[in-house]
């Protein structure tokens, strides 16, 4: 008889665990695990179209800083979707020879593609002193946004 008034059975109590609860306590901590696991991929998803967003609407205030500098030309800014098929950024985006609104177009348009990859592109609207400036990119990280996301920025110079 033991110290609690109970009748031992066998030569010793029972030690440590069954393989029962340490299996148990293994699919619980995988579980958990692979929870972390998922988490972090979106995190890094989502920080990824994060960023994306940023440079967009980076390169979006940037080309409207532009016009208001030169605001003479300001109608030779505009642009449709269609201009950004000829551009390719392979060769880089350097800023060369004379600054006019056709050579600060061409950089902007080279620097969205750069940044938001080659299937990105843009329009830029303007009505008398209002400008309205579009991006739109691909972000296949996120099924949710694959092939349809976009920042539009409106400002009145």
């Amino acid at each position: 008889m033991n110290r609690f008034g109970r009748i031992r059975r066998g030569g010793r109590g029972q030690g440590g665990f069954s393989m029962i609860e340490v299996l148990i306590a293994l699919v619980v901590l995988a579980v958990g695990l692979l929870g972390l696991a998922l988490l972090q991929t979106m995190n890094l998803r989502y920080t990824k179209s994060a960023e994306q967003r940023t440079k967009a609407i980076n390169l979006a205030s940037s080309i409207i800083d532009t016009m208001r500098t030169n605001r003479s030309e300001l109608v030779a800014y505009a642009v449709e979707e269609s201009q950004f098929e000829d551009v390719d950024p392979s060769a880089g985006c350097e800023r060369s020879g004379a600054l006019n609104a056709a050579r600060n177009l061409e950089q902007w348009m080279c620097e969205v593609k750069e940044a938001l990859g080659p299937e990105a592109d843009g329009s830029i609207t303007i009505a008398g002193s209002s400008v309205r400036v579009q991006i739109n990119w691909s972000e296949d990280n996120l099924p949710s946004l694959a092939g349809g996301a976009n920042v539009v920025l409106e400002s009145v110079l």
